[in-house]
């Protein structure tokens, strides 16, 4: 996810200070991966550097200063190109896991076990996903079937696999 451009929409209702930001962020976006507040100011001095925001004015507090960050109007067009652009799909076509199978079975290691493993894995975070999708909101739900179907698709390949991890022992070591 971009986080600038995940920034800049959350300054489009209005000004707002990086700690706002923050906690909107994480409220919205970040149940499983927080921002830090590094993070934030970092992009915050990024997008100002790039003319995508302004400080809209700064207040004085208990600690450092703080400042109200505003969108400007290259940073509105910025956000609507990143909008109005689809995300490419991702094939996967190198993943990790195809890479362990073919190694273990190189190496004369158990690819089966090394499949049922992960499946163990799989479906562990899914009956975890599947109880936080039950408490959850509907942008938590949605998160959540979102991971649930990438997960349920690994789950077929795994199966797939597994059915044929004969015939790609033997391409791969024939």
């Amino acid at each position: 996810m971009s986080i600038g451009h995940t920034l800049l929409g959350l300054l489009e209702p209005g000004p707002r200070h990086g700690y706002d930001l923050k906690k909107v962020y994480d409220e919205q976006f970040g149940h499983d991966r927080p921002l830090h507040y590094g993070q934030v100011y970092s992009t915050l001095s990024r997008l100002l550097r790039n003319g995508l925001i302004d400080v809209a004015g700064v207040e004085a507090g208990e600690g450092p200063d703080r400042k109200r960050y505003t969108i400007t109007d290259a940073g509105v067009t910025d956000v609507e190109q990143w909008l109005a652009t689809p995300e490419s799909p991702q094939p996967y076509l190198q993943n990790t896991l195809y890479a362990k199978v073919v190694l273990a079975l190189l190496s004369g290691r158990d690819a089966g076990r090394l499949l049922d493993a992960q499946r163990g894995e799989h479906l562990a975070l899914m009956r975890a996903l599947t109880r936080r999708k039950a408490k959850g909101d509907l942008a938590d739900q949605l998160i959540c079937d979102h991971a649930l179907f990438h997960l349920e698709a690994d789950l077929r390949w795994l199966e797939l696999t597994a059915a044929r991890l004969d015939e790609l022992a033997e391409a791969v070591t024939g």
